[in-house]
């Protein structure tokens, strides 16, 4: 059998788990370091961030800045502009990743598969012909075949266009 090596994940398994105020997702926010919280784009009512934890490469969310559980939360610019986003980066990650399709989704709840409920977020994810293996299945992990960082870098100068 074969070692996957991660050396990365170290860093994030050793490193003190800080108690937030409020959600991840409005700590980012309120942050203005983007390059190490993965932002790619804000905008007027919200922003969007490559996922720390991929299910593929490109994997991104977009985020309101309000902190709302549901779309009722948002008014009808805050919905609007949140979708808007969402088709920006889209165009982007054609652009950039030349993906074949994607998934695009929102997780409502925590029996429904959302990780942060608190927060209300659009998953994208690109997808490729054949992307699908053994790993996730056998395995339980993913194979990500470019740098975070990279990524972030690459698609936040597409947006910036």
């Amino acid at each position: 059998m074969d070692s996957l090596h991660a050396p990365w994940r170290i860093e994030y398994i050793l490193a003190p788990k800080p108690k937030l105020d409020a959600s991840l997702f409005t700590s980012i926010a309120q942050s203005s370091d983007d390059v190490a919280n993965l932002v790619i784009a804000r905008d007027r009512t919200c922003y969007a961030l490559l996922n720390r934890y991929p299910y593929n490469g490109g994997h991104l969310m977009v985020v309101p800045y309000k902190e709302v559980a549901d779309m009722h939360g948002l008014t009808d610019d805050e919905l609007a502009d949140l979708w808007k986003l969402a088709r920006r980066c889209l165009t982007a990650l054609k652009t950039v990743m030349k993906p074949d399709g994607f998934n695009v989704g929102i997780n409502l709840g925590k029996v429904a598969g959302a990780g942060i409920v608190e927060h209300l977020h659009i998953h994208v994810v690109p997808r490729w012909n054949g992307d699908t293996n053994f790993m996730p299945v056998l395995a339980q992990t993913s194979v990500v075949p470019e740098a975070l960082l990279d990524v972030a870098a690459k698609l936040r100068a597409e947006l910036a266009k």
